[in-house]
């Protein structure tokens, strides 16, 4: 048997020029080239080749010599042998190429469950429960009035900010406008009195310091008028001050100070405004009331959850993919979506997103292959969702077939 194996080998090498240790060549090709089962069969039919090239070979050779006809028949019993060893050999080259193109050919099916996203729904400011305009299991539009609050409070609040927005308004015009003709004058006529009252005041403390001088005066009594002359001195310094200014106009400071209470004043304005608004209760999105959280009459405080709303747009479905069939798996790719309930009628969507990094399965899915996977995530978006997909439903989900590439 080894003798007949090297004969063949050495056989292999005059006829072909073929050598196993040296095929680096074909070895890249067969890397180079996808599908690998090409190479496979190829060598398959060469070994069937070289095989019955073998056998006339050895029958010629025996032929030649002269050996006797038993050696020459067990050597062909031999070599019928190896024939049938190279037909098992292509037959399952052949068999793993069928498997392996079906495998390719056949749809990708996945386990997912369906992902809807949910939302607590409340008021922003505190208060009463007016009333509920929906209740659990109402379908709702963007924009319908879902519940409202007392808003009597929050109405005082806004005419007290108006009025304080009025005030700091009119002061401001006032600053900015300056002082009337009528306003400096009486200022002037102010400046006139204590001027008066200041000489006069000056004139008695000078005769009571010449008695004080003269010792017909007591020390209390010249105290008392320099007390009256000090306090009239400064009454006079006072109007010459307030005249000055009421000339020279406000300061900018003081207008600038005006502004800015100004705009304080239209803020408490504006969020007084908001919070009156925040007391009706509209739908962000469509969607499905899924619980009530509040009865009318209750006392809520800010950000207390009243509704709790399913979306019903999008509907995504929330999938796991191995790393050998990832690529397959590629966004944009049509899927068919089929439920327990409609198992002939599946719902149509397709890959919207694949993530970027590996993660080890969640403990929900399906399958237990999966579970001790690390796997991708995938999100399906589902083309034509209605009522009967709902939170976390099991679906079974068909990749379809790539027809471009089914066609190559």
């Amino acid at each position: 048997m080894i003798l007949l194996f090297m004969d063949i080998n050495q056989l292999l090498i005059k006829k072909t020029g073929f050598h196993p240790r040296n095929d680096s060549v074909s070895r890249t090709e067969s890397a180079r080239c996808r599908p690998e089962h090409g190479n496979l069969l190829n060598h398959g039919l060469f070994l069937l080749y070289v095989v019955v090239n073998t056998e006339s070979a050895i029958t010629t050779s025996t032929n030649k010599s002269g050996t006797q006809s038993h050696i020459g028949s067990a050597m062909n019993k031999k070599t019928g042998l190896w024939l049938v060893l190279a037909l098992i050999v292509v037959t399952a080259v052949g068999y793993g190429l069928i498997q392996y193109r079906s495998q390719q050919d056949a749809p990708l099916t996945l386990y997912g469950n369906v992902d809807i996203r949910s939302v607590n729904l409340g008021f922003r400011v505190g208060g009463r429960l007016a009333g509920l305009n929906v209740d659990e299991g109402d379908a709702i539009q963007p924009g319908q009035l879902l519940a409202r609050l007392d808003s009597a409070p929050l109405q005082n609040e806004l005419r007290q900010a108006k009025a304080s927005v009025a005030s700091a308004q009119a002061q401001l015009a006032l600053l900015r406008e300056g002082y009337r003709s009528e306003e400096i004058a009486q200022v002037r006529s102010q400046l006139e009195q204590a001027q008066a009252a200041y000489d006069y005041a000056n004139s008695f403390y000078q005769r009571q310091l010449g008695l004080w001088k003269q010792h017909t005066l007591a020390v209390n009594a010249l105290e008392d008028a320099r007390s009256t002359r000090n306090q009239t001195q400064a009454t006079l310094q006072a109007a010459r001050e307030k005249l000055n200014q009421y000339q020279r106009g406000n300061r900018p400071q003081e207008i600038a100070a005006a502004e800015a209470a100004l705009a304080q004043a239209q803020a408490t304005e504006a969020q007084a405004q908001l919070n009156l608004q925040d007391t009706r209760l509209y739908a962000p999105s469509p969607g499905v009331i899924l619980t009530r959280a509040a009865e009318a009459g209750s006392m809520l405080s800010a950000g207390s959850t009243v509704f709790t709303l399913s979306l019903t747009h999008p509907v995504w479905i929330r999938a796991y993919v191995n790393e050998t069939q990832l690529g397959r798996a590629a966004p944009g790719r049509e899927v068919w979506i089929y439920t327990d309930g409609r198992p002939n009628r599946p719902y149509h969507g397709r890959i919207g997103f694949v993530s970027p990094s590996a993660e080890f399965t969640p403990k929900n899915v399906e399958t237990t292959e999966l579970r001790t996977d690390l796997v991708y995530r995938l999100r399906i978006i589902v083309s034509d969702p209605d009522d009967g997909l709902r939170q976390g439903m099991p679906v079974t989900l068909t990749l379809v077939q790539d027809r471009s590439r089914h066609d190559q």
